[in-house]
């Protein structure tokens, strides 16, 4: 039985690391994609994950399958295509180490995904299924994800969702903010950012989190906010957790995806419900994902940067 089944993107990261004279910037490649970077937290700190997807049959969704398998993350449930290259994403950073991404996905194999190449054995086989928007920007995928959730939901399965909310995939706003809104009204776990609360609504972080458990199906939110922390909110509690104080970041990439996979790994380490924790259980599993996401900006990339499990503790 896996504990944590993502389906969505996997592709490369391109970081900058140096610019030349002229402004032009030298790139460092790491695997990524939310998904997979959210699945690495959960298979580091010792959970049993797979991952549903499709990168391109050429050198860099080979290399990307292979550091899944290094991490522990199932490929049971990848597909290669001889049709489409694997996903490239740009990431640079500015002064304070936020990102601006560009994309090379027109199309990106992690768009071309079907239904009928799902491997719909892995749902069946696991006891949470996690996905964001990205799989909902173009179809095939779209449909995919569409069908998998159904499927999983049908099956009992604990669904998990975060938005991550990149606007220069879409083609119209209008879009992203309808699937996201579609991604909240099935899931039973939510990871959003207050700019994502902020694109949808308008509204504080806080009272993001009031009006999604108030007006969807949702068991348990979190609204992470960077440096000012996480709001968490489930039917028995609500409350705010720090982010960790006096971090050098070099590199945010990942790190909203490390905080998702900390918190579930958590969660699924009490064995309750979502909306039966307690206060005192919320705040433990929020602080140990900020102080997870925390310590991954410290690093560079995203799978590459989950700490140990062991540093985590010894920081909170």
């Amino acid at each position: 039985m896996y504990d944590v089944v993502a389906l969505g993107e996997l592709l490369i990261d391109f970081t900058c690391t140096a610019t030349d004279a002229d402004g032009y910037p030298t790139m460092a490649a790491h695997p990524g994609g939310a998904p997979a970077n959210f699945l690495a937290a959960l298979a580091k700190f010792g959970a049993k994950t797979a991952m549903i997807g499709k990168v391109g049959a050429d050198a860099f969704g080979r290399l990307l399958c292979g550091t899944l398998a290094q991490a522990g993350i199932g490929t049971d449930g990848m597909v290669m295509a001889d049709d489409v290259f694997t996903t490239l994403a740009f990431v640079t950073l500015d002064a304070s180490g936020d990102r601006e991404f560009s994309f090379s996905r027109k199309p990106g194999a992690d768009t071309q995904l079907r239904w009928d190449e799902v491997n719909k054995n892995l749902i069946d086989e696991t006891k949470v299924l996690h996905f964001g928007t990205l799989s909902l920007t173009d179809e095939p995928a779209r449909g995919a994800t569409y069908a998998a959730v159904d499927y999983a939901k049908r099956a009992g399965r604990l669904v998990t969702f975060d938005p991550n909310l990149r606007k220069p995939l879409w083609r119209d706003l209008a879009d992203a903010k309808r699937e996201m809104l579609w991604g909240l009204s099935i899931a039973d776990v939510v990871k959003i950012s207050d700019e994502e609360v902020e694109f949808l609504w308008g509204i504080t972080p806080q009272e993001g989190a009031e009006k999604i458990l108030r007006e969807t199906g949702v068991r348990l939110v979190f609204v992470t906010c960077g440096k000012d922390g996480c709001w968490y909110q489930n039917r028995q509690a609500a409350g705010h957790a720090d982010s960790l104080a006096g971090v050098k970041v070099k590199d945010t990439t990942g790190a909203g995806d490390i905080f998702g996979g900390s918190a579930v790994y958590q969660l699924l380490q009490t064995g309750k419900a979502p909306e039966d924790l307690t206060d005192a259980e919320l705040a433990r599993i929020t602080r140990f994902a900020c102080v997870s996401a925390g310590l991954s900006t410290t690093r560079a990339g995203g799978i590459s940067s989950v700490p140990e499990i062991a540093d985590v503790l010894k920081s909170m």
